[in-house]
């Protein structure tokens, strides 16, 4: 068998399996927990649309200042974000205070 032939066919094995492959990309929305309702209206409209386009939503809250004094406030401002996006996402991950950032991170139902 010629070698050349032998790695064209090992080439187009490969590009056709890269073909079939999925690749998930991630949004990020980053808030405050002192966000207003139109910002965060606007916010979680964009969070609709890539929900709806197939994407993961990665939600980050920011705390500056005095912000991490209560920190209450963001638990409150994310919980409000998760239930008003139940019906196009599900948490798939929820990680801990790192810094002075939380994520969340909402997969498409």
């Amino acid at each position: 068998m010629d070698f050349g032939k032998f790695k064209y066919e090992e080439k187009k094995k490969a590009q056709q399996s890269k073909k079939k492959q999925q690749t998930i990309k991630v949004k990020e929305l980053r808030m405050r927990p002192n966000i207003g309702d139109h910002d965060l209206e606007n916010k979680l409209k964009m969070g609709k649309k890539f929900l709806s386009e197939g994407c993961k939503l990665k939600l980050t809250l920011m705390y500056r200042g005095r912000e991490m004094s209560r920190q209450d406030l963001g638990q409150e401002l994310l919980t409000r974000v998760i239930s008003d996006l139940s019906e196009y996402a599900e948490m798939e991950k929820d990680s801990p205070l790192t810094g002075r950032k939380k994520s969340i991170i909402l997969a498409p139902k």
